[in-house]
């Protein structure tokens, strides 16, 4: 079994290790094609919100709190407020949410 376990661990660190170390060895002037850029540049925003969107909705008692915290993060990062004044009101409506649910 132990024996199993080291081989994972040494499938995992190479794979991590390939992904790091083929582009840069791979791709060696700048890249020209507009698709290819802008894919590139969303890709650290996909991966962030698609790790943190399942945790939003999950970490909360109740998952319409979650939701109701998204929505209002998501308008108040539009206007404009900052990331203290959005987190601020975030966990204001999660309290506020989970509070009122258990009364009705």
């Amino acid at each position: 079994m132990t024996h199993n376990i080291y081989i994972y661990i040494l499938v995992t660190g190479l794979v991590s290790y390939l992904i790091r170390v083929l582009p840069l060895t791979l791709i060696r002037k700048q890249i020209q094609s507009r698709f290819v850029r802008s894919f590139l540049y969303y890709v650290p925003y996909v991966t962030l919100s698609v790790m943190t969107f399942p945790a939003i909705i999950e970490a909360t008692q109740v998952p319409i709190a979650g939701a109701c915290a998204l929505i209002l993060g998501m308008i108040a990062a539009w206007r404009g407020a900052s990331l203290f004044k959005v987190s601020v009101g975030c966990c204001a409506v999660v309290f506020l949410v989970e509070t009122f649910y258990y009364f009705f």
